[in-house]
């Protein structure tokens, strides 16, 4: 009874919370009204300024945040507890996440669209701006390079996913047509989508089916990974309208439709036990410790800071100021729709976060085959959880999910073999959704980059001749040319996913020992963009004092854990990165932390500037 307990209480609490304080944050704080003339139709131009309804820009925005993260992270660390891992997943998407998105995408629109990043040169300096834009490109580099790896990993873990999510991109491409160009209501094309996606999941592995998935499955990964950034070029540079819009919000309506599937198989197991073994139900119970008692036996790293940057995007994520702010706030219509898309997306983030820690730690020990044998409760537990270094590994961690959120649809009388296609398709999706997003971001922040270099190209000319020249100069540059800028993203990330693992290894084995900094770097990403928002309201004369802590908070807890995996030990091991001699690691790492210090010093000294009213630009 524990796991459903858990389970009604976060959703009355996350219910509770959208409707108090996340209402006084949209009516008190933000002041949203819906007189206030959106981005979206004052800049309008069919392509990136697109007005939507907002439920289809909920599609986008969630599945955009949601990727891999909220299901990697909590079930990688419940090893350190479920309690703890729990309290963190509800409190932090609440106080901190949910904030810090709706912050990012409520400041944006105020600011006609642009990014976190350069809004942070209108309110602290023009030298923040392009260190801000600087820390977004290797943070979105990271991103794009492991999500690439990621979906061409779960390609392989669970071959029946891949002809179901090919099948989505030219579904994708008729919904948008005939959605935004014929006019057409959203309901009907959203039922017909949903069943062909689930049909696909059905039948998408019988017969030739299933021999095309297998031979796509064994394709290399720096393969897989090449396809998906021509792709992800592909989704980047079409009108947001044909491609990723529509597929964002398409797989919204699975990806929702799969976890109310899960909330049903997890209340059902409670009542009445899991899918019968010989006849016998086995109860639903937590198998996991509350608090992990024999932390040095298993091998883990010190739980504050790294439970919190372990985590990352089911708590607070960093790479969401950049959805908020790069493509969300382009595309909605009204300005009080921001609190049901910034608040309310993080929120089902955040319970999706919790479905995965009760699947990991409950639904587990619901069956679990391990090698040659089935194991149940605690004994399925402590095969799959039997140590750091067995659980780190993304197929471990991934595995985990997929085998309890499976033994959850198996009450329901759903096969052991459309249950795990289905959370294959699941999991993968997430990661596609945020892989094209990822790539249209990095485009808009490698223009405005392009943008800062022109800028102070042209500084030395007069105020009314830099203004002219430099607008001209923005339009014609091959600096923030769409189609350069989206192809040096795409490169970059190449070049960083193909990385082996060592001297004589295959390219693309390495690739994932960038994943420690994509927690670290995301969470300081994100305490940035608190920085930039705390400063933008504090401008507006709003009040900061709710925002004060959470932005203290993400500046040091990600910065410390970076340091210690630099000259102390990484996560897992004994050894410093340097001790390693991962000199990529180290380099990012470093440089991250330098520009962190030198926009806070920035920072400073701006708010001494503007306490004495002088302007800090």
């Amino acid at each position: 009874m524990t796991t459903l307990a858990i389970t009604f209480g976060a959703i009355i609490l996350y219910i509770i919370a959208y409707n108090t304080y996340g209402k006084w944050l949209g009516q008190k704080v933000f002041k949203l009204s819906k007189d206030s003339v959106a981005p979206s139709i004052e800049l309008e131009d069919g392509n990136d300024f697109v007005p939507t309804k907002k439920g289809i820009i909920f599609g986008h925005h969630f599945t955009s945040i949601a990727g891999t993260g909220p299901i990697v992270g909590p079930a990688l660390a419940v090893m350190w507890g479920w309690l703890p891992a729990l309290l963190w997943v509800l409190f932090g998407s609440i106080f901190i996440g949910a904030v810090h998105d709706f912050g990012a995408l409520v400041v944006s629109m105020r600011n006609k669209g642009k990014t976190v990043g350069d809004i942070a040169g209108d309110v602290i300096s023009p030298r923040v701006r392009l260190l801000f834009l600087l820390i977004l490109v290797i943070a979105l580099s990271i991103v794009l390079a492991i999500f690439g790896l990621v979906i061409a990993v779960v390609f392989r873990l669970y071959p029946q996913s891949i002809t179901p999510c090919l099948i989505q991109i030219p579904l994708a491409v008729i919904i948008g047509f005939f959605v935004h160009r014929k006019g057409l209501n959203i309901l009907i094309p959203s039922i017909i989508s949903l069943g062909v996606m689930y049909l696909s999941v059905t039948y998408g592995n019988i017969g030739w089916l299933a021999d095309f998935n297998s031979t796509l499955a064994a394709l290399p990964l720096m393969t897989w990974v090449t396809f998906l950034l021509v792709y992800s070029y592909i989704a980047s540079v079409l009108p947001v309208w044909i491609l990723l819009q529509p597929r964002d919000y398409i797989n919204s309506l699975q990806l929702i439709s799969t976890l109310a599937l899960l909330v049903v198989g997890l209340f059902a197991a409670g009542i009445f036990g899991g899918a019968p073994i010989d006849g016998i139900r086995q109860p639903l119970e937590i198998v996991a410790p509350a608090i992990e008692p024999n932390i040095t036996a298993k091998q883990l790293p010190l739980i504050f800071p790294f439970l919190f940057v372990t985590i990352a995007c089911g708590a607070v994520s960093g790479f969401h100021c950049l959805v908020s702010s790069g493509t969300s706030s382009k595309q909605l219509r009204c300005e009080t729709d921001a609190r049901f898309v910034g608040y309310g997306s993080m929120l089902t983030e955040g319970f999706l976060a919790v479905l995965v820690i009760l699947a990991c730690v409950a639904g587990l020990g619901l069956g679990l085959t391990h090698g040659d044998k089935f194991l149940t409760g605690t004994a399925a537990w402590d095969a799959q959880y039997s140590s750091w270094a067995s659980s780190k590994g993304l197929p471990a961690k991934i595995n985990a999910f997929v085998t309890g959120a499976s033994n959850f649809l198996q009450t329901l009388g759903i096969s052991a073999t459309f249950g795990k296609a289905l959370m294959g398709v699941f999991v993968a999706s997430f990661a596609a959704t945020t892989l094209d997003s990822a790539c249209r971001l990095q485009r808009y922040v490698v223009q405005e980059l392009g943008g800062c270099l022109i800028d102070l190209k042209l500084r030395k000319q007069s105020e009314p001749e830099r203004s002219i020249n430099t607008e001209a100069a923005r339009k014609t540059s091959w600096l923030t040319n769409k189609h350069i800028c989206t192809i040096a993203a795409c490169l970059i990330a190449w070049w960083m996913a193909s990385l082996p693992s060592a001297a004589g290894k295959p390219a693309g084995t390495g690739g994932m020992i960038l994943w420690p900094l994509f927690g670290a770097i995301n969470q300081l990403l994100g305490g940035l963009a608190f920085l930039v928002i705390f400063f933008w309201m504090r401008r507006k004369k709003m009040p900061t004092w709710f925002i004060t802590i959470p932005t203290v908070f993400m500046l040091i807890l990600p910065a410390w854990a970076m340091l210690y995996q630099v000259f102390i030990a990484a996560i897992g091991s004994e050894l410093s990165w340097i001790e390693q001699g991962r000199w990529l690691l180290v380099v990012i790492g470093i440089s991250t932390i330098l520009l962190e210090i030198w926009m806070i010093v920035e920072a400073i000294g701006c708010w001494r500037r503007t306490s004495s009213k002088t302007d800090c630009i």
